[in-house]
């Protein structure tokens, strides 16, 4: 470990009604990127999705609670973020999603992880992960078509203040007060998402990285507009070294991520939306909200819109 201090994290949630008031107004925070993404050892170009949304979530089935169904004792509130990612390599495209389910309440460590999914679809074929946090372990579940991986049940420990990569985006974020003061760094116990072990081939494990938040904001020139912004850095031992830019105001929007590996995503668009109910024909028209092409019109991905950032709060 670097002789760099290590500064503890802000842990101490905010007050309820600061994040209650802007998360449960019944609508999803969609923002779109453009992708940069690493296959076959090229550079692929793509859109990605984060979809934020807060839901209840049943401790004993694993899944969103509908309403009434379980008794109270077993419902709790969850962050739910669903991360999707697109991109084509040569005659066929991938089609990726992680969803990570993390307790809007807590005591210790900050948006404790519940639940982890991923899976990935392509033209050679299919594969699904699981992480069930239970008992101080994580369940696995994985069903794959490549060979030496189609079916198993992996099960590894849960460390006490272990950070699951696949929760990043939310920790970064600071819905709740911060992770790490500014200028702050402290290294953890880390372990790499599930897209990257599928992509790669490799069992998961847990390791360690580095966590460092920059001591002060800057301008950062955004499809959103010139905005301030401040950066967290998560450098794995051994392993890729992945740059965050976030919005420094209300609501923390991600703006861009970099990492080693060539990965990189930029902000396109941001809106507040009900989006299970825009499933019509027409519901379509807001994916311009999020800087992604509207089917049947002219693609715009990556340009900046002729009517200006677009951003709906």
């Amino acid at each position: 470990m670097s002789a760099v201090l290590l500064l503890c994290a802000y842990t101490q949630p905010a007050r309820a009604d600061d994040f209650w008031a802007h998360w449960a107004d019944g609508k999803a925070e969609l923002s779109g990127y453009a992708l940069t993404e690493p296959r076959y050892g090229e550079p692929r170009e793509g859109t990605a999705v984060m979809i934020f949304v807060t839901e209840d979530f049943s401790d004993s089935a694993r899944v969103k609670a509908d309403p009434g169904k379980h008794p109270k004792s077993d419902v709790y509130p969850v962050m739910k973020l669903n991360f999707v990612r697109d991109f084509q390599t040569g005659i066929y495209d991938y089609n990726l999603l992680s969803s990570t389910f993390a307790r809007t309440e807590w005591k210790g460590e900050p948006w404790p992880v519940v639940k982890t999914s991923f899976s990935s679809q392509e033209w050679c074929g299919h594969v699904y992960q699981q992480w069930l946090v239970r008992g101080g372990k994580l369940e696995g579940t994985l069903h794959s078509y490549f060979d030496g991986e189609g079916d198993a049940t992996p099960e590894l420990p849960f460390p006490d203040g272990g950070v699951m990569e696949d929760a990043v985006p939310i920790l970064v974020r600071g819905l709740r007060g911060d992770w790490l003061a500014p200028g702050a760094t402290k290294t953890v116990v880390f372990l790499p998402s599930a897209q990257r072990a599928r992509l790669l081939h490799k069992p998961a494990t847990w390791g360690e990285a580095t966590i460092k938040r920059a001591a002060a904001t800057s301008k950062v020139a955004s499809a959103l507009g010139s905005v301030d912004a401040f950066t967290y850095t998560v450098e794995e031992r051994g392993g890729d070294t992945t740059t965050w830019t976030i919005e420094a105001a209300a609501p923390h929007r991600i703006l861009a991520w970099q990492s080693s590996s060539g990965e990189s995503g930029k902000i396109l668009g941001s809106a507040r939306l009900p989006y299970w109910m825009q499933h019509q024909r027409g519901g379509e028209a807001n994916l311009k909200l999020l800087g992604l092409p509207v089917p049947g019109k002219p693609a715009s991905v990556g340009k900046k819109h002729a009517d200006g950032p677009s951003t709906v709060r």
